[in-house]
């Protein structure tokens, strides 16, 4: 063979005569996507991703199939080029129906693997499970535990029967884990000899000392409490966390070589001009810790508590009186915490004040059941009108009785009241658990917004200092829950990261295929009832902190783990149509309509297609053919009515099939798959 020369993107490139542009452009180590072409098999030029323009030539070639001449001149990403593949891409995209990611997966705020933890608890590799979950969220046994699990709610399986456990999962195997002999720790980077100062020990804070202690930073996390662990140490009851399962969780973050430092306050320790003088870069994650007042005429006499007030004085050991009987006003999750708390401090009357009705509570339904079978009384459709005292302490509260008018912006029918009706009860306690306010003072220097909370880029966490990032629940939104402040935690400590390697950090916005599915989708599926978490009894749990739950047996978290439907890509990572996707940023809904039905999942020995997913690339008929020697598979049809053929449980293509897998090897978008039999 003859030497040729080629020009691409304006280097000289060397090749034989007889070689494609492909060929001479990889051999050059000059990059073009492809998707229908394998090497081993005959080119087939199906996809038109790999084409390229070559100066002087009319048309845009497809670099797989057309053979080099000497002295072309080839432009592989040129604004023609660029604009044809993202055509194509379109195209191909616009008929592919499958899902990249579970929901389960895009719905938790952290972006943890759920899929890839549950399927490792089902095998029984609970460490592999805790590697993958802690990528994310390195506090997975105190989590599990009181996270709300908005994965849960986009979970699949409830088309089925109901939603998995995911939370309880998350934290059983967290939990083998801990008390094995080699708990997980993960490879930690060489040093990169740059310090981060983290001002806050809460779960945004321990996250981001996690994330970055590994990337090889000196990280110091400074707070203003004993403790470290923030909310989920002073906001959280012993009763639904015990301190102990947090304690070790920050404790393997300090064996990273994270420095903790308690007891230490901004504006009177320490300044934030002094931390960036100290640190090469400065994360704030300070929380909310100010609750937010009733508003009505009263709110200001004895008795009248704040709801993370009293529960932050129970976790540090206090024992509050709060008399025989005691009102919590508000429906979210600290309401809950106050009331449950409230009863195991022996009041004997407690009553939830709520202006709507259960259906808009924003407090987990389990929290709202297990307080009702404690004994919790709950006023729906009630609202403060006023708080009534004697001798400066409170000794009754007037509610206004509520009722559900239009729907305000959230969507919720906003409460009006009925005029005139109200109703009095005798009590010794009020407690406010509405909302919480940030504490900011040492912050000045920060651009901070109307309602107090500090100005921080949405992904990266950048203030208006250079050097200084701020998460969780003292920025831009304000309150919210701990995973949705781990979630911002991932994300700015990798924007610490590209800033201290004088990189711009852009943030990830990758497109994911996803399939619409109703419940006829899965009515071959078994029904299988979601485990059932064991609880104390509530006459028991009345009147102490021990846990409520028992967790997990072995045998139900396995069981519950294999209920997972698996809706996520298992070729994901190695799907090439996705990183084309995202690669080329194409917006795959510009030639939205139409699509093929996607199949029922058939089995031929042990491997299982998926109609929908597949580009009609030809790759699994051709290398069943030209490397195997089979030819048991072929296209058939015409535009949506194409399919690989035959059926893959066609008694003669099982007897005839080598079950080699190379069609599974070569196909590109996870079409095909082995199956664990």
């Amino acid at each position: 063979m003859s030497e040729i020369k080629l020009i691409i993107n304006g280097k000289e490139c060397v090749g034989q005569k007889g070689q494609t542009i492909l060929e001479i452009a990889n051999a050059n180590g000059i990059f073009i996507p492809t998707l229908c072409h394998l090497a081993k098999v005959k080119n087939y030029g199906a996809c038109g991703v790999c084409v390229v323009e070559g100066e002087g030539l009319p048309k845009l070639m497809r670099a797989c199939s057309t053979v080099a001449a000497d002295g072309w001149k080839i432009n592989t990403e040129s604004k023609r080029v660029v604009q044809a593949r993202k055509v194509a891409l379109e195209l191909l995209m616009s008929d592919h129906d499958g899902d990249c990611k579970g929901p389960c997966h895009l719905g938790c705020p952290a972006h943890t693997d759920v899929q890839g933890y549950v399927k490792q608890i089902a095998l029984g590799n609970d460490r592999e499970a805790v590697r993958i979950i802690k990528d994310k969220i390195p506090l997975p046994a105190s989590v599990g535990r009181v996270c709300p699990h908005p994965c849960e709610n986009d979970c699949r399986r409830a088309l089925v029967e109901q939603p998995l456990s995911i939370a309880y999962l998350k934290a059983f195997a967290a939990d083998n884990d801990m008390a094995s002999a080699d708990p997980f720790k993960p490879v930690v980077a060489e040093p990169t000899g740059k310090k981060v100062g983290i001002i806050g020990g809460g779960p945004a804070g321990l996250n981001a000392a996690y994330q970055l202690a590994v990337k090889g930073y000196k990280v110091t996390v400074m707070d203003m409490m004993p403790e470290m662990g923030g909310m989920l140490r002073y906001g959280i009851p012993e009763y639904r966390l015990p301190k102990a399962v947090l304690a070790a969780e920050v404790e393997a973050i300090a064996k990273l070589g994270v420095e903790l430092k308690n007891n230490v306050k901004v504006g009177q320790d320490i300044t934030l001009e002094g931390l960036k003088a100290e640190f090469d870069a400065v994360l704030v994650a300070v929380g909310a810790w100010k609750s937010t007042g009733i508003g009505c005429e009263g709110d200001k006499l004895g008795g009248v508590l704040g709801g993370i007030d009293m529960l932050r004085e129970v976790n540090l050991g206090g024992r509050p009186d709060l008399g025989k009987n005691v009102a919590v006003v508000g429906g979210g999750n600290v309401a809950m915490d106050a009331c449950r708390t409230s009863v195991r401090l022996g009041a004997e009357n407690v009553y939830v004040i709520y202006r709507r009705t259960r259906a808009e509570a924003p407090a987990e339904d389990l929290e709202i059941e297990e307080a009702l079978e404690e004994g919790v009384n709950f006023k729906w459709l009630t609202n403060p009108a006023e708080i009534i005292g004697e001798n400066g302490k409170v000794v009754k509260i007037k509610l206004q009785v509520m009722e559900l008018g239009e729907p305000d912006a959230s969507g919720r029918r906003s409460p009006v009241p009925v005029e005139g009706k109200f109703e009095i009860l005798d009590v010794d306690t009020v407690i406010s658990a509405i909302g919480q306010r940030c504490a900011l003072e040492g912050f000045e220097e920060l651009t901070q917004t109307r309602k107090g909370t500090l100005v921080a880029d949405e992904r990266s966490g950048a203030t208006n200092i250079p050097g200084v990032f701020a998460v969780g629940d003292a920025t831009n939104r304000g309150p919210s829950i701990a995973v949705r402040a781990i979630g911002e935690a991932n994300e700015a400590a990798e924007a610490i990261d590209a800033y201290l390697n004088g990189a711009e950090w852009k943030a990830p916005n990758p497109y994911y295929s996803k399939r619409s599915v109703t419940e006829a989708d899965f009515a071959d599926r078994e029904r299988k009832a979601r485990a059932e978490m064991s609880c104390k009894d509530p006459a028991v749990r009345r009147g102490n902190f021990d846990a409520v739950i028992n967790g997990f047996t072995d045998e139900q978290a396995r069981a519950e783990a294999k209920r997972c439907l698996e809706c996520g890509c298992h070729d994901f990572e190695e799907c090439k149509l996705i990183h084309h996707t995202n690669l080329y940023e194409v917006n795959p809904d510009r030639f939205a309509g139409a699509k093929r039905a996607a199949t029922a999942e058939t089995n031929m020995v042990c491997i299982e297609r998926n109609q929908g997913k597949c580009i009609l690339c030809g790759l699994c008929v051709r290398v069943c053919e030209e490397d195997v020697g089979k030819g048991i598979l072929g296209l058939v049809g015409r535009g949506f009515t194409t399919v690989v053929k035959p059926e893959f449980r066609d008694p003669a293509t099982i007897a005839d099939c080598a079950n080699c897998h190379k069609c599974v090897d070569a196909c590109p978008t996870g079409a095909l798959k082995f199956l664990n039999k």
